[in-house]
């Protein structure tokens, strides 16, 4: 009997598997849709802190659950999701709609390799101690509510943070050294984040309050360092960093960028980029141009404050450039764009400091770039680089890069395509935006700011090498940090660095120039189909008006052309 009972629930649940696949295979767009709509509330309440990093601040008392039963029933929930959509039979569809299914089968994809063949969790500590600073970092970087609000919420969340780094300790079955040297660095960072930065927006709380966030904020800190120190004396027993090897790699580019090209024509394409860009260099009067020199600088800042307003008036300068020039529309929802300093636990694996972009649900239009600590002798790259002449950094993070493009994908009407982030067309047309600008007049010849922009690009296509040997297992970190040096032009610091986040991000080093050939290659292809109708400003719009979609589906879009497409998804 008790067989049989087994037997017959067995087929119930084929029958329903069956009635379930056929259901999905005759689905129709809109049925798509609201899968993904209802995806994505999902995804936003079950990654608080991601939530509140892109504006939308529902969630902002809660931290995300790595409790283990939570952990594998979010990774479940995502396959049944992706097999739903795999199942629907798209052929009759119109283009958009097609289009948008790709991109929405691409964003699980995504996610469900990336727990497959990553698995975070069980290997990078720097999942745990992220989750705990940028759980407070995402309350304060914008003042969209009372900071009485915004205090009882981070005293919530610091209150939940032993429990993180707890299931931390249980999850990381085979934590990566590496990963967790890095780990180590940020927690031990993290101090200034939680009783400088934090405590500005706590200053005015009633005293009970403010007792109650004190005592949460030192037991959070003190897990946190005690989470390092776990981690330190486990440093020598810990696996080395392994690489997911190259048909992993080819199944990322193929699968989830939509690229048409797979990882050793990826680093060819490097290959070719750095020749090129190490002759370009090597063919100005002075080639030391291309090496920033703080001295060379017609004035030198003399403190932070100095630091940040030359960096505010060179992109007012900026602006008025590409104006003149209807290089690029700024739509009138544009926000304010700010320079801020690079906090401390965020140092280990961002050297040079990254963008902060308005969130796709943000209310505040504005964005910031944070800039790395000043010291006028350092030998940092970015902080050389960024004395001597901030613009070409600027225009990569602010006006016409990632601030500009990033703000006009968040406006569009198609939310699948507003929730898409391909980080190859996103670095893509920042970086060639620095080129662009060169090209176009706002750089004298044989200047300073030219060389920066060579060496820029060259240490980009020095990136693809290291991406693509270090996780095909071609290279080791220290044969990384050495090519980024030797090849790219970085100072050891920015080179162990960058080296660092390539380990950490795969496939993120490689988005840069890959993305900039294609926009180069469209450009191309653009200009042939216009004739004597092309202009360079309307094509800078027709891409960017499009959100940060693989190119290939921008190239379909744009000239009707899915070769690039299906060469990807062969």
């Amino acid at each position: 009997m008790k067989l049989m009972l087994i037997l017959l629930s067995a087929c119930v649940a084929i029958i329903a598997t069956a009635n379930t696949t056929r259901a999905q295979a005759n689905a129709a767009p809109a049925e798509m849709r609201k899968l993904a709509d209802d995806y994505y509330n999902w995804r936003n309440q079950q990654f608080p802190v991601a939530s509140s990093d892109a504006g939308l601040h529902t969630w902002d008392n809660k931290l995300t659950d790595y409790g283990l039963s939570a952990l594998l029933a979010r990774r479940l929930h995502i396959k049944e999701v992706l097999a739903k959509v795999k199942a629907m039979q798209t052929e009759k569809w119109s283009k958009d709609d097609r289009i948008d299914w790709l991109l929405f089968r691409s964003q699980l994809e995504g996610v469900v390799f990336f727990d497959r063949v990553m698995d975070f969790e069980e290997t990078d500590p720097q999942t745990y101690v992220n989750e705990c600073s940028n759980g407070i970092f995402s309350l304060l970087k914008k003042d969209y509510d009372t900071p009485r609000h915004r205090s009882l919420a981070a005293t919530a969340r610091l209150k939940q943070m032993p429990f993180v780094i707890e299931h931390g300790k249980q999850n990381l079955n085979k934590p990566v050294r590496l990963y967790a040297q890095l780990a180590i660095d940020s927690a031990r960072s993290i101090d200034s984040l939680f009783t400088d930065s934090l405590m500005t927006m706590a200053k005015d709380l009633p005293p009970a309050e403010k007792n109650d966030l004190i005592k949460a904020r030192d037991a959070a800190i003190a897990s946190i360092h005690g989470f390092a120190d776990f981690l330190e004396q486990r440093l020598p027993g810990m696996v080395p960093f392994k690489p997911m090897g190259e048909e992993n790699y080819n199944y990322l580019l193929k699968n989830i960028y939509l690229l048409p090209m797979d990882a050793k024509q990826v680093e060819m394409l490097g290959q070719a980029e750095l020749a090129r860009y190490r002759a370009l260099e090597s063919m100005l009067p002075d080639p030391s141009l291309a090496d920033p020199n703080p001295q060379r600088a017609k004035t030198i800042p003399k403190d932070q404050d100095e630091f940040l307003k030359a960096y505010e008036s060179r992109a007012a300068e900026m602006i008025s450039f590409l104006k003149e020039n209807h290089l690029v529309t700024l739509p009138p929802y544009l926000g304010r764009f700010e320079i801020r300093q690079l906090p401390e636990a965020f140092k280990p694996t961002s050297p040079g400091g990254f963008m902060n972009a308005p969130g796709v649900y943000d209310k505040d239009a504005s964005g910031f770039y944070f800039i790395p600590t000043y010291n006028p002798k350092s030998s940092n790259f970015y902080i050389r680089a960024a004395i001597e002449d901030p613009r070409p950094i600027l225009g990569h993070e602010g006006i016409p890069g990632h601030f500009l493009q990033l703000s006009i994908a968040n406006h569009l009407t198609d939310e699948i395509r507003r929730q898409h982030s391909d980080n190859i067309f996103i670095e893509g047309w920042a970086l060639y935006g620095e080129e662009m600008l060169m090209r176009t007049g706002l750089y004298p010849l044989n200047s300073a700011s030219q060389g920066q922009v060579l060496r820029l690009a060259r240490y980009r296509a020095a990136r693809i090498g290291v991406d693509v040997n270090l996780h095909t297992g071609r290279w080791t970190f220290e044969q990384a940090v050495k090519y980024f040096m030797e090849a790219g032009g970085l100072d050891h610091e920015a080179a162990e660095g960058e080296a660092a986040g390539a380990a950490a991000s795969p496939t993120q080093k490689i988005t840069y120039m890959t993305g900039k050939w294609q926009i180069m290659r469209l450009l191309g292809k653009y200009r042939d189909q216009k004739g004597k109708d092309f202009r360079l400003g309307q094509f800078h719009d027709d891409l960017i008006k499009n959100g940060s979609l693989p190119l290939s589906i921008v190239e379909w879009i744009l000239l009707d052309d899915r070769s690039s497409l299906d060469q990807g998804l062969k």
